[in-house]
């Protein structure tokens, strides 16, 4: 069945910055016409059935792409506060995960999928824990996102608890049969991503291991991105100079750990020079304003880290630092810190929008399939009521979506030309059923914690 979105604001986060009253037709997967469509039955062409969504009043927006979280993670909401970042990993976090069955991270995943597809998110990039990652694989494939994800590999690290810590053979095999048994399903919308944690849990020679798998030649479905944090508290890169005697950043570029296929999470603490660097190498670097935050790690240098040419995404991060996954909340406080920092006329709505969306796209090395609503694209694309007291009663679209809108606004999803949302309710989870299981499986890991 084709799809016709009727009568909205489309924005489409293209490179003209196009923003017209019009209509969008789906047809098998893809954006098959933008504007004005004159009625159901010659949009159809004579084939087969047009539903028709009612779009007055809304915007129609690009789905929007979270380019790190940590979908295992989001059980332990609300159980990390108020650490700074090695004690909230080593005390909280660590052995959480380590605490972590299928069942559980199945709860994780889907309350997190749920969370975020109901607020527009159609594409992630996602990093778990050690062990059991088909079960967020699984969880993503049923629920129809987009989603690059990996196992977490930790091979070294002090405070690591033993249910996390792997040899550097077992962490490499077990990422490439993830990798070989889940890249390409659900219509293509797996892919695999190498995810050493960071620098402080993994040796060299993990790093080394990712490095070359991921560049081994693969393309299309069976295409690798790396993926880990850099550079995110003044502490952690205090640690990292007495560890290993430099910088992370200096270390992984060494070991070749970077390039257009790695995307880095935080970054706040980059230096000129390794902004200079990062840019030169084509390194992705994925800002997360309210994990930064609330770690205390500070404002990432959003201005500066364009400006100089790095490619730059947004992402929510985990549930415990964050305490929410809204993309919503992401790039209104990633608008806002950086006028803070920079200046008011830095990182106007526009380009907040677009970094949620295209940006982030382009991130991932998908902006040719995703990130705007152009004729051709998959159809990753959100509807999103722009008539509230809180948004009306007008001026300019990208302002309202950026700083008015929030995401109980969104009415519609569609990930790969699905509606996997429709009306507010997701049509692959459901919500009750989510809500419980993830209830049930929190006290049960917690006492696993405990005993």
């Amino acid at each position: 069945m084709k799809v016709l979105i009727r009568g909205g604001t489309l924005v489409q986060c293209d490179a003209a910055g196009t923003v017209a009253q019009g209509d969008l037709l789906v047809d098998d997967g893809r954006i098959a016409a933008l504007g004005r469509i004159p009625n159901p039955t010659s949009a159809s062409n004579g084939r087969g059935l047009v539903r028709v969504i009612d779009a007055r009043g809304c915007a129609v927006i690009p789905g929007f792409v979270q380019a790190h979280v940590h979908l295992c993670q989001v059980l332990f909401r609300g159980m990390a506060d108020d650490l700074p970042l090695l004690d909230w990993l080593e005390q909280r976090i660590w052995p959480y995960e380590a605490a972590h069955d299928d069942a559980s991270l199945s709860a994780s995943a889907e309350l997190g999928l749920l969370e975020m597809m109901l607020a527009g998110t159609t594409t992630i990039l996602d990093m778990g824990t050690v062990h059991a990652y088909d079960a967020v694989f699984d969880a993503c494939e049923r629920a129809g996102i987009r989603v690059f994800g990996g196992k977490t590999m930790m091979d070294a690290g002090k405070g690591v608890p033993k249910g996390l810590r792997e040899t550097t053979a077992s962490s490499l095999r077990e990422a490439d049969r993830l990798r070989a048994h889940w890249s390409g399903k659900g219509n293509g919308r797996l892919a695999y991503a190498y995810a050493p944690r960071f620098i402080l849990s993994c040796t060299e020679a993990l790093f080394r291991g990712t490095v070359e798998r991921a560049n081994d030649g693969a393309r299309g479905r069976d295409r690798a991105l790396l993926h880990s944090h850099v550079a995110e508290h003044p502490d952690e890169r205090g640690a990292v100079r007495q560890a290993l005697g430099d910088d992370d950043i200096t270390m992984l570029r060494k070991w070749g750990f970077k390039g257009a296929n790695t995307v880095l999470a935080h970054g706040v603490q980059l230096t000129d020079k390794e902004i200079d660097a990062v840019a030169r190498d084509g390194t992705r670097i994925v800002h997360c304003p309210s994990a930064n935050l609330k770690l205390g790690s500070g404002i990432a240098r959003v201005h500066e880290l364009a400006r100089r040419g790095v490619q730059l995404a947004l992402g929510a991060d985990g549930a415990p630092c964050n305490n929410n996954l809204d993309p919503w909340v992401e790039l209104r406080h990633a608008a806002l810190l950086a006028k803070v920092r920079t200046g008011v006329t830095t990182l106007p709505a526009r380009q907040a929008l677009e970094l949620a969306t295209i940006e982030g796209a382009r991130a991932l090395g998908i902006d040719g399939e995703v990130g705007s609503l152009e004729v051709g694209k998959r159809a990753d694309l959100v509807v999103v009521r722009m008539d509230g007291p809180h948004v009306e009663p007008g001026g300019d679209p990208w302002s309202r979506l950026v700083y008015g809108c929030t995401s109980k606004d969104v009415v519609h999803v569609m990930a790969d030309g699905q509606l996997v949302v429709r009306d507010r309710e997701h049509a692959r989870l459901d919500h009750d059923r989510v809500l419980s299981k993830a209830r049930s499986q929190a006290k049960k890991l917690m006492a696993r914690v405990k005993a």
